[in-house]
């Protein structure tokens, strides 16, 4: 399998890997006629579908070799139909976040951050850059299988019409990589956010790290690996200080712990310990786990601002997984806090909440933690028209029912 996908990996990696630079460059002084405009864009287009056409095959590759680990089970057979019916209920809604993904122009989509050929992010720019803003780089869920840096474009559209630049990172998902690889994509991708951010019109000094079940899990291990570098004098690319806040939604912290959940949830114990590299590894990718390591007691005070986001009735990741964290971060003088959503699901807070529209407690009370400190887009925010509803209550109420996560 290694060899496999040794190959896939060199086949997807001969990409084009220059688009970050050649965002940086300059502006050509030289004036461009229709011809040359033309033939920019159409280069640029011709990049866009090589790409496109390349990680396809390498995502339908992998996911034949991840068929093969999975097998064709009940449990699974009917996870991936409640996926699809799922999927279908909440359509009206996707299709408007695709459009506004595919053709807004104040979406800048994979920035290649590195040299993986899934190291890209998609860049959410507000309307008006007049002057720096703030940002937050967000790493997406999937299970550790199925992320992908699109699933963030309702929080990315969202907040960016806030005036908050998200930068959505992609990773390499099981099969393509194992946990290691994650991470290293996800710090990869932060270090970029860090120090390129001010080329978009972001503010460097105002940069939030957030993550999403799976997500939370990676991006949770890459902050404190990062606060562990740091507190031992390594070379690093980017510093904790940095990130003045870290928010958590619906992640798992304590890998020894979900090992039976997961395995009871279809997410057997052996593709799950090949995920991780292993049991012996499950420590090592644990955050609460590594906060409680004396060796690592220097990095604590390193670590930003954590605040943890659950819902009580999440089957997927139980909420005790963010308290037992919080308590832990708590005990070891670490600042955190947990924020619990009574009868909230895995998917509440991040999809059906987000599609319906109107009051969403979760995003009004991150919107008002980053703009704590001004005073003008806290008016503004006062000001802004309720959020438009994007699907229908009885297709949300139906989603929720079976929802297979």
């Amino acid at each position: 399998m290694a060899t496999e996908n040794e190959q896939l990996l060199s086949r997807a990696s001969t990409l084009p890997s220059n688009n970050y630079k050649r965002r940086r460059k300059p502006l050509n002084k030289t004036k461009s006629t229709p011809a040359t405009a033309g033939l920019c864009r159409q280069g640029s287009f011709s990049r866009e579908i090589g790409h496109a056409a390349a990680e396809t095959y390498l995502i339908t590759r992998l996911s034949f070799k991840l068929l093969s680990y999975l097998g064709l089970g009940y449990r699974w057979i009917t996870r991936l139909l409640g996926l699809a019916l799922y999927a279908m209920l909440l359509m009206p809604g996707f299709l408007q976040v695709a459009f506004y993904y595919f053709f807004s122009p104040l979406v800048r989509r994979s920035v290649v951050y590195g040299d993986q050929p899934r190291n890209r992010l998609d860049l959410y720019l507000p309307e008006d850059i007049n002057r720096p803003k703030p940002v937050v780089a967000f790493v997406t869920g999937g299970a550790w299988i199925i992320g992908y840096k699109a699933w963030g474009s309702l929080l990315g559209k969202q907040l960016s019409e806030h005036d908050i630049i998200v930068a959505c990172i992609d990773y390499r998902n099981f099969p393509q990589g194992t946990i290691g690889d994650m991470v290293e994509d996800v710090s990869q991708g932060i270090s970029f956010v860090c120090n390129t951010i001010a080329d978009y019109g972001g503010d460097p000094n105002r940069i939030y790290l957030m993550g999403q079940s799976a997500g939370a899990h990676i991006s949770s291990c890459a902050l404190m690996k990062q606060a562990i570098k740091e507190s031992r004098g390594e070379s690093v690319s980017w510093t904790t200080s940095q990130i003045k806040a870290y928010f958590g939604l619906s992640g798992g912290y304590n890998l020894p712990n979900l090992v039976d959940h997961f395995n009871n949830r279809g997410l057997y114990r052996s593709i799950f310990l090949s995920i991780m590299e292993g049991e012996e590894s499950l420590r090592n990718f644990s955050p609460e786990i590594m906060v409680q390591d004396q060796s690592s007691k220097a990095a604590i005070p390193l670590l930003p601002h954590i605040i943890l986001f659950h819902g009580t009735s999440d089957s997927s990741i139980p909420s005790d997984s963010s308290k037992t964290f919080v308590d832990t971060l708590c005990r070891v003088e670490a600042q955190a806090e947990l924020i619990l959503y009574d009868g909230k699901t895995h998917t509440d807070l991040f999809l059906q909440d987000p599609l319906r529209g109107g009051k969403d407690d979760l995003f009004d009370h991150i919107v008002a933690y980053i703009h704590a400190n001004d005073k003008d887009a806290l008016a503004k925010d006062a000001m802004a028209p309720p959020r438009r509803r994007l699907v229908p209550e009885i297709l949300l109420k139906l989603a929720r029912r079976i929802s297979p996560f």
